[in-house]
């Protein structure tokens, strides 16, 4: 028996030094509600794309909790005193996921193409460079046209994500190579997406997993059963109908925080041949649709009264929250009266969702408050990815779609409503809303950039291009043992610090 014992702690030894290298990889398992569209910053627009992008490219600069700037690739920063000219020291230990080393060259060769490329999404939230001067490796000058009070939270997000120089060429999405903690191993459509450990990474000691696997499940359902059971370690958006059902369960934890963006259902209106019927062509008929929706009753059925209701694209608490433009309450006669100005007594109207079984439930309640007011709406159900390729190629009448929030407010709404937007999907415009929302990025006090924001608002609340619905309390679930995890109003997954118990 002693000779058993002696043997079976020879073995144990024998196991605990075992090189690492020996041992099975620790793996860090997400569940995400959708399938991230193209891997490449500067023209991908997904939100759990974003939270890809945490583990796979770095930023200029970052964002905390509290929503203050923060180094990452650039320690330093300083506008001139004229505001047209801005300077940024970067790193000097930072390398690409190919060997080579981040330098200012390589940033300015990222931020040529992100405001260039025929198809970036990035254009417009860049729109404010004029010409982009390196002195030297570690030091980048971006030479303005304008002030712009809107260009340091541009660089916090895929604006300011550095690709290796020699990708760019490309195709970058099939192989995104970037500066991140974590480099692309592979992408498998609808399912997956795997990183392994980039050891050469300037802040490596702060990663404690050695590979992270994104996991595409859009059903809730499924996606808390998969971590209830072992197969994931964080889901995003729990679905609040599962929050009390989570946070009773010990094996997990939720945590939870109101998020920067907006819910809504963007409207067509003139984006092609489907933008010419009555949802499109007449703002009251979109005013109609407006004033059938309670808000209210909207959070209570789908959210468990946990999505704050809202008609602006500014959170609950943001500075630019107007009070001239409170939450309406459902007027099913005015409704109808509005209709009957437009010489209809029914409309009939196509909305866009995505295939979750949240969405789903949301169309299925738009739809049936829009039927008391006359408005009979079609409700068409795809995956994420084609429902986002079908809206910006102008293939919709109305899309049940939202967005995450930037700190920035002119992030939730330049891009979506100006003329040249780059996620105007609807191809809405209107002179006067382009002027006072180009006037805002210029201004730098709070109060002068309010006033503009208040009267852009004012025209957008009469023509409703998008009709705001709630603002979305970002819910995580995690395993237990999972320990670090700081949760960020951006709503993003950041792997820093993150370990298992």
């Amino acid at each position: 028996m002693k000779l058993l014992t002696t043997l079976a702690s020879a073995g144990l030894l024998a196991l605990a030094a075992l090189p690492v290298a020996a041992q099975a990889p620790s793996t860090l398992r997400i569940g995400l509600q959708e399938d991230p569209d193209m891997l490449d910053p500067h023209k991908a627009r997904t939100f759990v794309g974003r939270i890809v992008f945490k583990g796979l490219c770095d930023k200029l600069l970052d964002i905390t909790p509290e929503l203050k700037l923060v180094p990452r690739l650039a320690t330093a920063w300083s506008f001139s005193a004229d505001g047209l000219t801005l300077t940024m020291k970067l790193r000097t230990d930072a390398k690409f996921h190919d060997g080579d080393v981040f330098n200012a060259e390589a940033a300015k060769a990222n931020l040529e193409r992100a405001r260039t490329l025929p198809d970036s999404l990035r254009k417009s939230e860049l729109a404010s460079i004029d010409s982009i001067e390196t002195p030297d490796a570690s030091t980048i000058v971006l030479k303005l046209k304008r002030p712009d009070a809107t260009l340091l939270a541009q660089l916090t997000d895929r604006a300011g994500m550095m690709l290796a120089p020699k990708s760019l060429g490309g195709d970058v999405a099939a192989k995104p190579v970037c500066s991140g903690p974590y480099k692309f191993v592979e992408r498998v459509q609808n399912d997956r997406i795997v990183l392994e450990k980039f050891k050469e990474h300037w802040e490596a000691a702060n990663y404690h997993f050695d590979r992270i696997i994104y996991r595409s499940i859009p059903d809730t359902t499924v996606r808390l059963a998969n971590l209830r059971a072992g197969e994931l370690d964080i889901l995003e958006r729990l679905a609040p109908t599962d929050v009390k059902s989570a946070q009773a369960d010990k094996t997990l934890k939720v945590a939870s925080t109101a998020n920067l963006g907006y819910q809504g259902i963007t409207i067509n209106t003139g984006n092609g041949e489907a933008a010419n019927q009555p949802m499109g062509k007449d703002k009251r008929v979109r005013q109609a649709l407006s004033l059938s929706i309670d808000r209210k009753v909207l959070s209570q059925v789908v959210f468990e009264g946990l999505y704050e209701p809202m008609v602006q694209p500014f959170n609950p608490g943001n500075p630019y929250v107007s009070a001239e433009f409170p939450v309406p309450a459902r007027d099913v006669a005015k409704a109808k009266a509005l209709l009957k100005e437009a010489g209809l007594s029914k409309v009939s109207v196509e909305l866009f969702v995505t295939n979750n079984p949240v969405d789903a439930q949301l169309g299925q309640v738009v739809q049936a408050m829009a039927q008391e007011a006359g408005i009979d709406v079609q409700i068409r159900s795809t995956e994420f990815a084609s429902q986002l390729r079908d809206q910006q190629q102008g293939k919709f009448q109305m899309s049940r779609i939202g967005w995450s929030g930037r700190i920035d407010p002119d992030g939730n709404i330049h891009q979506f409503v100006t003329t040249k937007g780059n996620q105007n999907d609807g191809k809405y415009s209107n002179a006067e809303v382009d002027r006072l929302l180009d006037e805002a990025r210029t201004v730098y006090d709070v109060f002068e950039r309010k006033k503009r924001y208040d009267a852009a608002q004012k025209i957008l609340e009469d023509e409703l291009p998008i009709i705001y619905l709630y603002n979305q309390t970002v819910f995580f679930a995690m395993r237990a043992n999972l320990q670090g995890f700081v949760i960020n109003p951006d709503g993003m997954i950041r792997l820093s610090g993150l370990k298992r118990q």
